[in-house]
């Protein structure tokens, strides 16, 4: 797995049957679990969505860990597809590869991934190819090149151990944190879990398939 900071490798592999699949960017997430009992996220943080809206012609396939990909010009704005690494197109390759699920809190992608992909399989030509499909899997996705939002502390991507937030949950780069932010020691179920640095304990709002309730908070 590649770790933080760290520069992926780019294997040559061949797109091959991946590109008959719909690969739908569903930048899942960024940031999405992070919202104080008291109130939602800020609506300014890193967290993003995107509808659906990208084509293919249903053959078939599956991702692996070392595919890489890159927008799809014939669906945008949120289409992606399959590249081999070495050709221009190509802007991620897939750091690990999730099950599909219908819950998006549900998907947690490792510290370093700078974009999160649902793909599905559509099957028809036409109109028909127009968003929908059986999703099949998740790409965890990082930049093959440029900035690393997903790396820990980088104030992007999904909240992981090492980030820093503001006293309303709000992710924010460590680098130009304020004096009301915390650094993420942990995530964890119950405030009961948190290791002993922490100095404030944030209990999140309900999501359905979140692996964590709470973030650890400690001193940046």
């Amino acid at each position: 797995m590649t770790q933080p900071g760290s520069t992926p490798s780019r294997p040559r592999r061949g797109a091959g049957c991946l590109q008959s699949l719909l690969v739908l960017a569903v930048i899942l997430g960024l940031g999405y679990g992070a919202s104080k009992v008291f109130g939602d996220k800020d609506s300014s943080s890193s967290s993003a969505s995107s509808s659906p809206s990208s084509a293919s012609d249903g053959k078939g396939g599956s991702w692996e860990v070392g595919d890489c990909g890159g927008p799809d010009p014939e669906n945008k704005p949120d289409g992606y597809r399959a590249f081999d690494c070495d050709d221009s197109g190509a802007t991620f390759e897939a750091l690990e590869i999730k099950s599909a699920s219908i819950l998006p809190n549900a998907i947690q992608c490792p510290a370093g991934t700078d974009l999160i992909i649902q793909v599905s399989r559509v099957f028809g030509s036409g109109d028909n190819k127009k968003g929908g499909g059986i999703p099949t899997n998740t790409v965890c996705g990082r930049n093959l090149t440029g900035e690393h939002p997903g790396d820990a502390g980088a104030g992007g991507g999904q909240l992981v151990k090492g980030d820093c937030i503001t006293s309303t949950a709000k992710e924010v780069a460590c680098a130009s944190a304020g004096s009301d932010a915390f650094k993420v020691l942990d995530l964890v179920k119950e405030k009961e879990q948190c290791p002993a640095a922490t100095t404030e304990p944030m209990e999140l709002m309900m999501a359905m398939g979140r692996p964590y309730d709470v973030i650890c908070g400690g001193k940046v």
